[in-house]
């Protein structure tokens, strides 16, 4: 449990809107009921940063906690699992992947309109921009090289032996999560885009033969880490929502987007056009080798095909972000900025295929 201090509100936050039907005295009245220690007054803050599942703080004289719970409004069929999320958090507490702790899973809808789950807030930073503007060489080396061997350790985790054989299906992984993205971005979608419908039946005719199944993060990037507030290590990976059992290489090629993005874009943000080697950052080789080295598993054999899946998939999701802002239940600020993104990413997928 996270002591409060002078600071004790981290940036940016805001009041919960009006319209996700938080009710502040409920929720306060559950942990009363549910958490063992708690004591009020409760405040409940939102954070401004997630694209899917809207996030609060939980402020109390004490401690503080984050809730997590499912957005509002009509959702896309199997989106937004946050028992899913729980359920994998719980498993790899206590092992060499840093999560954070939980304190307790409500089913009741009627609290804050959806299921939700709570845990401690974990403090550290959260480094958003890829280049790492303030950091130097030696922080920006260590900082991804954390992030690398963070990812290694997911992708070398027992999931069997930790109960979650029933998590997902191995089998035929990328096939399936083809047909699920390509049939959420149709249901989602409002532009034709041409990249997208090419770069998918590029990726239909180009499946390769090479079964391997791990959990999968789903969303395994620099902003969904917590890194300690005085060193370089991850502290904790946020976001579970996405998570399964799947091909190791999706995971891997979704982190390593970056490599094929523009530096600068405000959402779809990467390396091309900055200096790697000035500023510290490992290039993709280097970045796969390390991998590679440390989980056992050589993805290059099949690079461009990982990578411009995860393009494809990126940029589904992103619609679906996109496509939330236009009915007015996105849970961020900036989600309307998803309508460009997504041709960005979908055009740097198509690229590589050509």
């Amino acid at each position: 449990m996270t002591s409060v201090d002078d600071n004790a509100i981290p940036s940016p936050t805001r009041p919960p809107h009006a319209s996700d039907g938080i009710d502040a005295t409920a929720v306060e009245a559950w942990l009363n009921l549910h958490l063992e220690g708690f004591a009020g007054p409760l405040e409940m803050l939102q954070f401004d940063g997630g694209q899917s599942n809207p996030t609060y703080l939980l402020v109390t004289p004490n401690a503080k906690y984050v809730l997590r719970k499912k957005p509002t409004g009509n959702l896309l069929p199997s989106a937004h699992a946050i028992d899913r999320e729980y359920r994998v958090i719980a498993a790899l507490a206590g092992s060499e992947v840093p999560v954070p702790v939980l304190r307790g899973y409500c089913e009741d809808e009627s609290l804050v309109g959806t299921a939700f789950y709570l845990m401690d807030f974990q403090p550290g930073r959260i480094l958003s921009d890829p280049l790492l503007a303030d950091s130097t060489p030696e922080e920006r080396l260590a900082i991804y090289d954390s992030m690398n061997m963070t990812l290694a350790r997911l992708h070398s985790f027992d999931w069997r032996g930790a109960g979650l054989g029933d998590f997902g299906r191995p089998e035929q992984f990328v096939q399936r999560q083809l047909s699920r993205w390509s049939k959420q971005y149709s249901l989602s979608r409002t532009d034709d885009v041409a990249s997208m419908d090419r770069l998918g039946e590029w990726l239909w005719a180009h499946v390769p033969d090479d079964e391997q199944a791990t959990i999968t993060h789903g969303d395994f990037r620099l902003g969904n880490l917590i890194y300690a507030e005085q060193s370089s290590t991850v502290a904790a990976v946020l976001d579970w929502e996405l998570a399964t059992i799947g091909h190791p290489f999706s995971d891997l090629a979704f982190n390593c987007m970056t490599y094929h993005l523009p530096a600068g874009h405000p959402i779809a943000a990467g390396f091309i056009g900055a200096d790697l080697a000035a500023l510290g950052i490992p290039d993709e080789d280097a970045y796969l080798e390390a991998y590679a080295r440390r989980s056992g598993r050589d993805p290059r054999p099949h690079w461009k095909f990982y990578m411009a899946f995860s393009l494809y998939r990126t940029a589904a999701i992103q619609q679906g972000v996109y496509a939330r802002a236009l009915q007015g239940n996105a849970s961020s600020s900036i989600a309307h900025l998803f309508g460009e993104a997504y041709q960005v990413v979908a055009d740097a997928g198509l690229r590589l295929t050509q």
